[in-house]
C-alpha cells in the first residue's frame, strides 16, 4: 500500500502520483474522473466540475423564476404570468402579464375603439376629439325644433328643407345678422327696419372677401414664380407679332419675370422682333434687365453671374443659336436697382438675323422658343 502509483487517468493528462492508499481520495477530486450528470442530461462531467455544471450549464437544470418563485426547466420558455411588462400599444402602462389582456381590451388609452355613430375605429384617446366633428354624430337643431337630434352632415339640409321651427333666420345670416323671427310680418318688419345695418354687414363681408381674394392671388402669384434661374420663353403667333413689329416702330415684347434662385436676383427679358439699334429691320434684338426683387438687400452687388441666350432649333437635327456674356461690374445696369428700370438692359441688338431665322426650324407651328439661363457658377471677379 506504500508503493507509488499514478492516477488511473494519467493518459488523459492527470499528473498525480502518490502512495496507492491515497488514490481513492484523489479520485474524489480528480478533474479527469468523470461521471454521468445527475440531471440525466447525458453529459459525462468531472466530479470537481459537477456542481458548476448542475447549477450553470446543464441543459436539464431548473431555475427559479424571480417573479412567481416557481422552478422551471431552462429549456422550456416560461412566460411568467406575474412578470411586469409594458403595454404593446405604447400607452406607457406596465403591469403583470396575466392582466395585460384585460388592459388591452378595455383599459388601454391607445386601443382601437369604434365610434358609436359612424362605426369607424379610432385610437381611444382621440375618440372624444373625433366626436366633435364626426359627420354622423347627432347635434341639436339650432332652431330648437321638435325633431330629434340630427346627424351633423344632415343639419344644413334639415335647416333648409325640413325644420319645423316657427322661427326663421334672417336672409343676411351669412353676413352676420343673428336675428330669428316668425315667418311673415315679423320677418318683413325686421328687414325694413334694419336695411342700414344689413348694408353695413354686407359691406364688411365684401371687404373681408376682397382681402381673402387678394391674399390668395398673392400666394398663387408667389407659387407660380420661376426660381430656377432659367427661363424658357415661348412666343406664339410669331408671324402676327413680327408684322406688328415691322409696322410699329420700337415694339417690344417682355417676358415673365423670374428669379435666379429662391432668394436670388429678379430678372426680365425683352425682345424686339424687328430689331433695335444696330439690328433694326434686319435682326432680332434680345436683352436682359435686373428688376427690383424681394431679397435685394441680402444679395451681392453688382450682379455678376454669366448669362446665356439660346434660340432653339425645333428640327430633328437641331442647330441652336447661343450667345452669352459676363456682366461688366462697372456698368450701371448691373448695380442694385432702386426702381423699375427704363433702359433696355444688356444683350445683343443683333442676336439673330431675319434671314437666318427663316432658314432652319427656328419657327415651327408659328412658335419660337428662347431660353435665358443664368449660371451662378460663373462669376466675374469684382
Amino acid at each position: 500500500m506504500s508503493s507509488v502509483v499514478c492516477c488511473i487517468h494519467h493518459k488523459e493528462g492527470c499528473k498525480w502520483s502518490d502512495q496507492l492508499r491515497k488514490l481513492k481520495a484523489h479520485l474524489n477530486t480528480c478533474k479527469y474522473d468523470a461521471s454521468p450528470c445527475r440531471n440525466l442530461c447525458g453529459a459525462q462531467i468531472p466530479r470537481v466540475l459537477m456542481e458548476d455544471h448542475l447549477r450553470y450549464t446543464c441543459p436539464a437544470r431548473h431555475e427559479r423564476c424571480d417573479f412567481c418563485g416557481g422552478e422551471f426547466p431552462v429549456q422550456e420558455s416560461h412566460a411568467c404570468p406575474k412578470e411586469p411588462i409594458y403595454c404593446e400599444n405604447k400607452c406607457g402602462a406596465q403591469l403583470q402579464r396575466r392582466h395585460m389582456s384585460r388592459h388591452k381590451s378595455s383599459e388601454c388609452s391607445k386601443r382601437l375603439v369604434p365610434c358609436r355613430y359612424c362605426n369607424q375605429s379610432f385610437v381611444g384617446d382621440t375618440l372624444q376629439a373625433h366626436h366633435t366633428k364626426c359627420a354622423r354624430a347627432p347635434v341639436p337643431c339650432p332652431n330648437r325644433c321638435a325633431l330629434a337630434p340630427i346627424a351633423r352632415e344632415e343639419l344644413d339640409t334639415h335647416l333648409k328643407e325640413h325644420c319645423e321651427s316657427p322661427l326663421s333666420p334672417c336672409a343676411f345670416r351669412e353676413a352676420g345678422c343673428r336675428f330669428k323671427g316668425l315667418r311673415g310680418s315679423s320677418m318683413e318688419r325686421h328687414m325694413e327696419e334694419n336695411t342700414q345695418q344689413h348694408l353695413i354687414l354686407m359691406c364688411a363681408l365684401v371687404s373681408r372677401q376682397h382681402h381673402q381674394i387678394t391674399s390668395l392671388k398673392s400666394a398663387l402669384s408667389r407659387l407660380s414664380v420661376n426660381h430656377s434661374g432659367t427661363l424658357v420663353w415661348k412666343i406664339t403667333d410669331f408671324s402676327a407679332k413680327m408684322s406688328d413689329a415691322q409696322s410699329k416702330e420700337g415694339m417690344e415684347l417682355v417676358s415673365p419675370t423670374w428669379y435666379t434662385s429662391q432668394f436670388g436676383y429678379r430678372l426680365q427679358a425683352s425682345l424686339f422682333l424687328n430689331g433695335n439699334g444696330t439690328g433694326e429691320a434686319t435682326h432680332i434684338s434680345l436683352y436682359i434687365k435686373i428688376l427690383p426683387g424681394e431679397y435685394d438687400a441680402l444679395l451681392k452687388w453688382p450682379f455678376s453671374h454669366s448669362v446665356a441666350f439660346t434660340l432653339f432649333d425645333q428640327s430633328e437635327k437641331a442647330c441652336n443659336i447661343v450667345e452669352s456674356f459676363v456682366p461688366d461690374p462697372t456698368w450701371e445696369n448691373f448695380q442694385r436697382p432702386s426702381k423699375e428700370p427704363d433702359t433696355l438692359g444688356f444683350g445683343f441688338p443683333r442676336f439673330v438675323s431675319h434671314e437666318t431665322l427663316n432658314k432652319r426650324g427656328y419657327i415651327r407651328d408659328d412658335t419660337v422658343f428662347i431660353r435665358i439661363k443664368v449660371d451662378p457658377s460663373k462669376i466675374v471677379a469684382v
